[in-house]
């Protein structure tokens, strides 16, 4: 796809909402689903609330006087000119609180008017609503419903948008929708329902004048007894129609610019909506050369990151152990250059091993003290099964794990694990475990060879298996988890997002799982009494990495900056370029 094809980045993080959408449509979109995203954050959040306090998560330069750190109060008494110093340039330490996110309740439901008056620019607005909606539904773990205004008995219609905005575009009436209609749409909805209605001034004076006379006090809503009403009208008429439209929220009211004419008209057509894959993203610029990810991960239980650097043949380490020491710490990276393409890693004690191919040929490089045996090895990359197109596929993507079996080395490669003896002899070593391979990198928590119990007949059996740290969590349908604990207790975890389980994690004897959201991008901490957006670590254009045995999870958020930190609380402990 060229470039005519991809969105702007700063919809990068809409690729996935906007998948149904032409680019070209997604792109001209983009005004007012920016602005749209805005205007329904403060009352379509992602969290309900902070939710019930839950200790301290860590150190920052603001807080309450209390909360000051007690070296501080000490700073104060000695040196009273120093502590106002510090107070007015917020060099002050305060303790942290950290609350625990509840899990949200209630659909997201909208009421559109499918009226004459809604016609054209009107239809536009909705259309950008309801995919800030949708989104941001998907976001909280819940679903969009879409019912139309006038239909009796009201049809509710939800799904992703490749499904649902075809329906909605269908839906279209003669007469416009009156006050009695809306009071008869909302009386079909359960209190916990957040609604919207999508309409124009007409009605939405019409309703405002009833709401006087108190008669639309029962509609349910946004927790004040009524729906969310966003009014959007045409203005800036010209030759060629409507070249603006004003939006009104709650009081809240601006002007933004429509699409061109004639993309309007085919999207009202339905000429612009599209089932397939997601929309292409424009990455942002970089220098020539770079490989714009810098695909972080944890090849070893060791607490060493390793990404890649400007390209293939360059592997960043970085320790990232004490993380409780270093609050928000820009560490010093170190950079290795093997002299080839770096195809796996591990850290092991105090050395760094990794393999790497130089004129068609795998090389050990070893960064510490030297292994016993032969200064050097080299294998055949037939013998680990790599092929042209597979060493291609691999400089895309995370390195490798590397791990030690006595004086051996194992890697997975190829679907099978691999065993390489210190005179360079390969055998192999068995297949790797049921989609451990992905696209995204090798996923060691799904390898059943890496768990250190046996575990329960049922998580043999399931779809879907992982582990971490003595814990096995398993499902059928990806949604639905049992987690038994290394200490035998059990947990059952459900979530309604599309989201993908990205790591077992634990917060005392609490396990959590990390999900990742493709569409969203957001990641958040699932455990058995509510959820947590890590938002710190949401928003990178791919997954992050989650320790295989410690609570730290790293991810590349913008370009060439990768934020490490915990994966129980979402506090940032460490920063640092992956090309330093």
């Amino acid at each position: 796809m060229n470039a005519a094809g991809r969105l702007p980045a700063p919809l990068a993080s809409w690729a996935g909402s906007l998948s149904a959408l032409s680019p070209e449509l997604a792109a001209a979109l983009g005004p007012l689903l920016r602005r749209l995203d805005t205007l329904v954050g403060a009352r379509e959040p992602v969290a309900d609330g902070p939710g019930e306090p839950d200790g301290v998560g860590g150190i920052g330069r603001a807080g309450r006087p209390d909360h000051l750190l007690p070296a501080e109060w000490l700073l104060a008494e000695e040196h009273p000119e120093e502590f106002l110093r510090r107070y007015v340039d917020r060099e002050l330490l305060y303790l942290a609180p950290e609350f625990t996110t509840p899990a949200v309740r209630g659909r997201t439901v909208a009421m559109v008017d499918a009226g004459p008056s809604q016609a054209g620019a009107g239809r536009l607005v909705q259309l950008a609503a309801l995919l800030v909606l949708h989104r941001r539904a998907a976001a909280r773990g819940g679903e969009l419903l879409v019912g139309v205004l006038g239909d009796e008995p009201v049809h509710w219609f939800g799904g992703e948008p490749a499904e649902l905005l075809p329906a909605w575009l269908a839906a279209r009436r003669t007469a416009e929708p009156t006050p009695e209609d809306v009071e008869f749409a909302a009386a079909t909805l359960e209190a916990a329902d957040r609604a919207w209605l999508l309409t124009s001034p007409r009605l939405a004076d019409r309703l405002a004048e009833r709401r006087a006379e108190r008669l639309a006090d029962r509609l349910p809503g946004d927790g004040f007894g009524r729906p969310s009403v966003l009014v959007s009208e045409p203005t800036r008429w010209g030759p060629a129609g409507a070249g603006h439209v004003t939006v009104r929220l709650d009081g809240t009211e601006f002007e933004l610019p429509l699409p061109a004419a004639d993309i309007a008209v085919r999207a009202l057509r339905g000429a612009e909506f599209r089932r397939g894959g997601p929309t292409a993203v424009t990455p942002p610029p970089r220098e020539t050369g770079a490989l714009g990810r810098g695909l972080p991960a944890f090849t070893t239980e060791a607490p060493f990151l390793l990404t890649r650097g400007r390209d293939a043949r360059t592997l960043v380490a970085v320790d990232v152990r004490d993380v409780e020491q270093r609050h928000r710490t820009a560490v010093q990276s170190k950079a290795h250059r093997p002299g080839g393409q770096v195809i796996a890693a591990g850290r092991f004690g105090r050395r760094l091993i990794a393999l790497h191919l130089v004129r068609g040929r795998v090389h050990r490089y070893v960064s510490g003290r030297p292994l016993a045996g032969p200064e050097d090895l080299i294998v055949d990359p037939a013998e680990l099964g790599l092929d042209e197109g597979l060493v291609e596929r691999l400089a895309a993507r995370p390195v490798l794990p590397l791990l030690r079996a006595g004086g051996d080395l194992l890697v997975p490669a190829a679907g099978r694990w691999r065993r390489i003896a210190p005179d360079g002899t390969v055998t192999d070593d068995g297949p790797v475990g049921r989609g451990t391979e992905r696209e995204r990198g090798f996923d060691r928590f799904r390898e059943p060879r890496l768990f250190e119990r046996t575990p329960q007949p049922d998580a043999v059996r399931a779809r879907h298996l992982l582990h971490a740290g003595g814990t096995a969590a398993w499902s059928e349908d990806g949604k639905r988890w049992t987690l038994w604990s290394r200490l035998g207790d059990e947990r059952r975890l459900t979530f309604r997002e599309q989201a993908e389980v990205i790591g077992l994690v634990h917060a005392g004897r609490e396990p959590m799982l990390i999900t990742w959201s493709p569409g969203g991008r957001m990641v958040r901490a699932i455990r058995a009494d509510g959820v947590r957006t890590l938002s710190r670590f949401s928003g990178g254009t791919t997954a992050p990495a989650v320790h295989p045995t410690l609570p730290l999870i790293a991810a590349e958020t913008h370009f060439g900056r990768i934020v490490v930190g915990d994966a129980t609380t979402g506090r940032v402990h460490h920063l640092f370029g992956r090309d330093e």
